[in-house]
């Protein structure tokens, strides 16, 4: 049963056993999770928005599918699953009666409450910040409708931040015919995900594609004139055209809930949990861009805040509020993106984030045919790198470039790290290969990369 703002049909239950804030990757894993460990319990999601985007197809609808509709959480499921939904908004909770209050009036009691409250796009002191056609990448199907509404109209896009966000909605915006100009501040774009020399490869793969690429500058102004969008000034003097400016430069936790709960708030600005994923409060939770996240390798605060981090700390949480059982050994960070047909993906510790976080390392690499032989059909070179820890010899990181094998490439290198493999056991662990899936088992990159770090070590 889905519920509506007027709560038509079914009576709510005045004591939910499981409330969840929240629908996007976090809280709807967490809902699904925590069924799946307790047939009988009442578990009540609510959100205010009717629909919920997809986090990481968002990009993708502006350029691939051309509707917001194709890119949406399926409620249904929660329905499939005995979850009710409401949609309405929580105004605040209370801790010491375990109750949360709703816009419209009504009140829900909770034995275990699970903040999935997610995180808001940064809107940085840009003089112009408010004018007519500046958007960022909110996770909001209206919003975003209005956005694909307007590319039908515009010719020139300037695109603020080289990250993730921005380059992969640069590369939907070219698929439009779009003139599209990416400003980075930092030497590089994707320069605090990669190493330089994949960095390299992403940006000249999108001026391969038509995208101005313009790093180691910074938008000054946002430009307008009668309230609307004409352009952007670089510190550099240059103004660039623009009738869209899209701003994709991170995201914020939303923690505004928790703080006036009286919730710890960590470093990072998240919820502070434990490794449970408890709250200062033991009976709530919280998972996805709103919770603190901990490094892996240093147990240190991290900014990483990615939607399949936040799945995962979702299926922790759906098990431990039926008693403490899963534990959160920290966030090693994998990601993976794509660029016309150029994937890269990266788990764990760059060489550069080694260093600088004081490992001595020990590099080996791979640059092999991802089929075999290499004259299979649609066959792409495939670079692999490895970052081993030179005195335990276990890998702590790994880059890939190449083609549409790169993300699992990159999980498969993520679970290597999380398992503390040494140099010898990612040379020799097993793997099956096939002529029109992978590279060669004589030069699997993955076992390649490593061979070549062991004769460095």
């Amino acid at each position: 049963m889905i519920y509506t703002l007027k709560f038509e049909g079914e009576k709510l239950s005045e004591k939910t056993k499981i409330l969840i804030i929240g629908s996007s990757a976090a809280g709807f894993t967490c809902a699904l999770t925590a069924r799946k460990y307790n047939k009988d319990a009442e578990i009540t999601l609510i959100r205010k928005e009717k629909k919920t985007p997809i986090p990481c197809g968002i990009p993708y609808v502006f350029g691939t599918i051309h509707d917001v509709e194709k890119n949406l959480m399926p409620d249904q499921a929660l329905a499939n699953n005995n979850v009710k939904l409401v949609i309405d908004e929580v105004k605040a909770i209370n801790r010491e009666r375990k109750t949360v209050s709703l816009l419209s009036g009504q009140e829900l009691n909770y034995d275990k409450l699970v903040l999935c409250t997610g995180s808001n796009p940064i809107k940085p002191p840009i003089p112009g910040i408010d004018l007519e056609n500046v958007f960022f990448a909110k996770k909001d199907v209206e919003y975003l409708r209005q956005l694909l509404l307007k590319l039908e109209t515009v010719k020139d896009v300037v695109i603020i931040g080289g990250g993730f966000i921005g380059v992969e909605f640069a590369d939907e915006f070219r698929k439009r015919g779009l003139n599209v100009s990416i400003v980075e501040l930092l030497p590089h774009c994707l320069q605090l995900a990669f190493d330089e020399e994949y960095c390299v490869m992403a940006e000249e793969k999108l001026r391969e594609r038509g995208v101005r690429v313009i790093t180691n500058n910074k938008a000054e102004e946002i430009i307008g004139k009668n309230g609307k969008v004409e352009g952007v000034r670089l510190a550099s003097g240059e103004e660039l055209k623009a009738d869209i400016v899209f701003i994709g430069i991170g995201v914020r936790p939303e923690t505004t809930l928790a703080q006036e709960a009286g919730l710890k708030i960590g470093e990072m600005r998240g919820i502070w949990v434990n490794e449970y994923m408890q709250t200062s409060d033991e009976d709530i939770f919280a998972a996805g861009d709103c919770a603190e996240k901990f490094s892996f390798f240093t147990n240190k605060p991290t900014g990483l805040r990615l939607a399949s981090i936040a799945a995962r700390e979702a299926r922790i949480v759906g098990v431990n509020v039926y008693g403490l059982r899963r534990k959160n050994v920290g966030v090693i960070g994998s990601f993976a993106t794509i660029i016309g047909d150029l994937g890269l993906g990266v788990a764990g510790l760059t060489e550069k984030a080694a260093k600088d976080a004081g490992f001595d390392i020990v590099i080996g690499t791979a640059t092999v045919p991802d089929k075999h032989p290499g004259a299979m059909p649609n066959c792409k070179t495939l670079k692999v790198k490895l970052v081993f820890d030179r005195n335990t010899k276990a890998i702590i990181g790994g880059e890939v470039a190449g083609g549409s094998t790169t993300a699992e490439l990159t999980n498969i290198i993520s679970t290597m790290i999380e398992r503390k493999m040494t140099m010898d056991e990612v040379a020799t662990f097993q793997y099956g290969t096939h002529p029109a899936f992978t590279c060669s088992p004589v030069t699997y990159p993955i076992a390649f990369a490593a061979e070549d770090a062991i004769q460095k070590a």
